[in-house]
């Protein structure tokens, strides 16, 4: 069973229905290609034509399938808090038109000449990047994300590839990619609840199995959002025992369901008293300024506080509170090709997948709207057949 909960909203509706959905039936939602894949052609989107602009539907180009190339049937992308903060420009300058995604799941569709990985009609995701050196130190013992030659990893979206060009993201019919960059996404996971996989997900359970998290541990994961509710789900089920801190017992009722044994209040000074030192790892999953010093307070010696969340302004701390209890304060950026694997094989083993709400892909503008009031349990999802 798997243990995800989906609401479907079709296009022009107000109101959801909770149910199955995300299996790649065939001829249903298919992008099949309209123009030959090893010419260039151009393919349907939603765009976003300038900074903090409303996302349009338009068409970008799409690169000639190369010989190490996979074109994938676009079925499901997620929608990452992220995807705002760069239409936004919150982190920088962007690349217009921009084609947000980095939660893309799909079925292959076409394979270059040279390509052994994969074949037309497998299920596929692609995640936060699609390409790497390949050769600096990082690439070599496998940690892609941390890419240190030339230019660093290649973005899924809102980058540009090795020959200059802008890439485009899976708000999209269709997406090219090199075979090494594409993840399996097993049989048991359904394509809407694995996409957000690919980043809240990788996003969490790097740092969960950097740091053990396992049997005998207590992980605490601060925010039940997008990630958190993630951070709960992978925590639960690499047998570390689980709480959630979060501003209000709000959600309570659904942390519990997702797998956490306690859930507690941070606006209640006493579950700083009565939780302190207690933690082997904190997962701070939000990007609200919080009072990091507090939350030190709350691990056992060797602890460590796992910043996952990206404030806009710098965040501090009392050194006392990493003095006492050789306590540290970490960040990790989403993860690897080989642990998004071994991340989505847990999950079909699991039955885990996102808490989903799928969408078309003319409500993208609204969905951005409701992320920004944290009006979505947990993930939004756009049927990429919409587009």
């Amino acid at each position: 069973m798997t243990n995800t909960t989906t609401t479907t909203i079709a296009a022009n509706s107000t109101t959801g229905t909770t149910g199955t959905t995300g299996e790649d039936t065939a001829g249903t939602g298919s992008a099949a290609a309209t123009e030959a894949p090893d010419r260039p052609g151009r393919i349907a989107v939603y765009a976003a034509p300038a900074p903090k602009a409303p996302l349009e539907l338009t068409t970008v180009p799409r690169r000639a399938l190369g010989a190490h190339d996979i074109l994938i049937d676009v079925r499901y992308a997620g929608i990452c808090h992220s995807d705002i903060h760069q239409v936004d420009e919150d982190w920088g300058p962007g690349i217009f038109p921009m084609v947000p995604g980095h939660e893309i799941a799909g079925v292959v569709a076409a394979v270059g000449s040279a390509v052994s990985r994969w074949s037309a009609g497998d299920r596929v995701g692609v995640g936060c990047f699609v390409d790497s050196c390949r050769e600096c130190d990082n690439c070599r013992a496998g940690l892609q994300q941390y890419c240190t030659g030339g230019d660093g990893i290649v973005l899924t979206y809102n980058g540009r590839g090795r020959d200059g060009a802008p890439t485009y993201g899976g708000y999209a019919r269709q997406l090219v990619v090199d075979e090494h960059y594409a993840l399996r996404i097993p049989d048991a996971l359904p394509l809407d609840s694995a996409a957000p996989l690919l980043c809240a997900g990788i996003t969490v359970y790097s740092p969960l199995s950097h740091w053990g998290a396992g049997p005998g541990r207590k992980v605490a994961v601060v925010g039940l959002g997008g990630l958190g509710h993630l951070g709960v789900k992978l925590a639960r089920a690499k047998g570390a025992e689980v709480t959630v801190l979060s501003q209000s017992l709000g959600k309570r009722e659904d942390g519990l369901r997702l797998g956490a044994h306690d859930y507690r209040a941070t606006s209640d000074p006493a579950t700083f008293t009565e939780l302190a030192g207690r933690f082997d790892l904190i997962l701070n999953t939000v990007s609200a300024d919080l009072d990091l010093s507090a939350y030190l307070g709350l691990l056992r010696t060797d602890g460590t506080l796992v910043q996952l969340g990206a404030p806009a302004r710098a965040v501090s701390v009392f050194a006392h509170s990493l003095l006492m209890g050789r306590r540290s304060i970490a960040g990790s950026m989403i993860g690897s090709l080989a642990e998004t694997q071994e991340m989505l094989d847990l999950c079909a083993e699991h039955g885990i997948g996102a808490e989903i709400e799928v969408i078309p892909a003319e409500r993208i503008n609204e969905a951005y709207r409701r992320v920004l009031a944290s009006d979505v349990r947990y993930r939004f999802v756009i049927d990429a057949a919409t587009i």
